[in-house]
């Protein structure tokens, strides 16, 4: 404890949001980029005057926008540090709610492999501004640079700017992919549909840049080549702006994770499946059930399981497993469960699994918290954690994406 003047704090351990706690008489205080060790002086959302010797674990920072741009939190940790707070916030949050589990150190993934971003770009008089939110604001940083992103969208930035511009809405949402064809761009602009000049505008653009696919809120309006992601035995014509996992890399490594996680399964559901991070992966074991409530998603899975080689059988089909759960009785046939659902996470899915017989469940996601949260639902029905690996899919965020392989323990309870 220390009674400070609260422009003046000894920093002492490190926040879920990366921020530096200092515990004064006042309570908890949260320092923005301060480190522990360090005697700092807050300055609101900015970095903090040092007062003292940096933290050995301190580094500069790769981004000239760091600070100021909302994207990142750590860009100033050392690796140690880095790693360490990383796997912590996910021990943190099961402890949380009572579960203890044999965490895995952090695997880590490279700056600039980031496949998958959205970006906002807004007027600005006649310029456009493009780039993240600042931090706790809705104002934009006009970005030059993002060592987080791989570098064939950072050297798009130019002619992102020009799409906005040739499109009639004051701000423009971009979800951007990178792929083999080239980069496919999803524009969200408020249902004005472009006029037939804007649109051999974005044409010539698309040649010029080299991109791969134009859309404008859900219509393809330029497609030079279709932009295909290869998923394990398939290669999936990814729908605009469909959700695909960030990074190839730690996609590849959660695959992995999945799949030690089976014991030679006779059928498996994929629930929250997407376009099939997991379904063909899953499909060379056994046959799959693959669930999802986006159509578009769907029929790019089941396309793309008509064109696979030596796959079990693949059924796709759409469902809101939100509003509708599989249940405890049509989850009978399945002795492997793969569980992963939006950063909210999916407490009813989850409570229909600890009601169930599944032998084995396999949760991923992006929040500790929700991940935290659905673990203690299942281990209350009979589950136990069997392994738990946090991976560093959102570099330099204060985000982990984890995988938890989950096996049941105890009967299903009465009730």
């Amino acid at each position: 404890m220390q009674p400070d003047h609260p422009d003046e704090l000894q920093i002492g351990g490190l926040g879920a949001q990366g921020d530096g706690i200092a515990d004064t008489n006042a309570g908890i205080l949260y320092v923005p980029f301060a480190l522990p060790g360090e005697r700092v002086q807050p300055a609101g959302d900015a970095l903090p005057r040092l007062l003292s010797a940096p933290s050995a674990d301190r580094i500069p920072a790769p981004c000239r926008h760091f600070g100021v741009c909302g994207g990142c939190a750590a860009q100033h940790m050392g690796v140690r540090l880095y790693a360490e707070w990383k796997r912590d916030t996910l021990v943190t949050a099961l402890r949380r709610r009572g579960l203890a589990g044999d965490v895995a150190p952090l695997h880590r993934v490279a700056p600039g492999t980031r496949r998958r971003a959205v970006l906002t770009a807004r007027r600005a008089g006649e310029r456009i501004v493009l780039g993240y939110h600042r931090r706790k604001s809705h104002d934009l940083v006009d970005i030059e640079e993002c060592p987080v992103l791989l570098p064939a969208i950072v050297t798009k930035l130019p002619a992102l700017r020009a799409i906005a511009a040739k499109l009639a809405a004051p701000q423009v949402r971009l979800t951007l992919l990178a792929t083999a064809a080239g980069l496919d761009v999803a524009a969200v602009a408020g249902g004005q549909r472009p006029e037939r000049a804007a649109v051999a505008d974005l044409g010539r653009l698309a040649t010029e840049h080299g991109l791969a696919r134009v859309s404008v809120d859900g219509e393809t309006l330029i497609e030079r080549a279709r932009p295909v992601l290869r998923m394990g035995e398939a290669e999936v014509a990814v729908p605009p702006a469909a959700f695909v996992q960030a990074v190839e890399e730690s996609e590849e490594r959660m695959r992995a994770l999945v799949l030690a996680g089976l014991r030679k399964p006779k059928r498996v559901a994929d629930l929250f499946c997407g376009v099939g991070t997991f379904t063909f992966a899953l499909a060379r074991q056994a046959p799959v059930l693959a669930l999802d409530s986006d159509p578009a998603a769907l029929a790019a899975l089941a396309d793309a399981a008509r064109h696979a080689q030596g796959l079990k059988p693949i059924e796709a089909k759409v469902r809101d497993l939100f509003r509708e759960p599989l249940s405890a009785r049509e989850l009978e046939p399945f002795d492997a469960v793969v569980f992963d659902p939006p950063r909210a996470g999916a407490p009813g899915q989850a409570q229909e699994l600890a009601r169930s017989k599944v032998e084995t469940v396999i949760a991923v996601s992006c929040d500790p918290g929700t991940l935290a949260r659905d673990t203690q639902i299942l281990c209350q029905g009979g589950y136990v954690i069997a392994s738990m690996t946090p991976i560093d899919q959102f570099v330099f965020s204060a985000r982990v994406e984890a995988v938890s392989v989950l096996r049941r323990s105890a009967p299903v309870p009465t009730r």
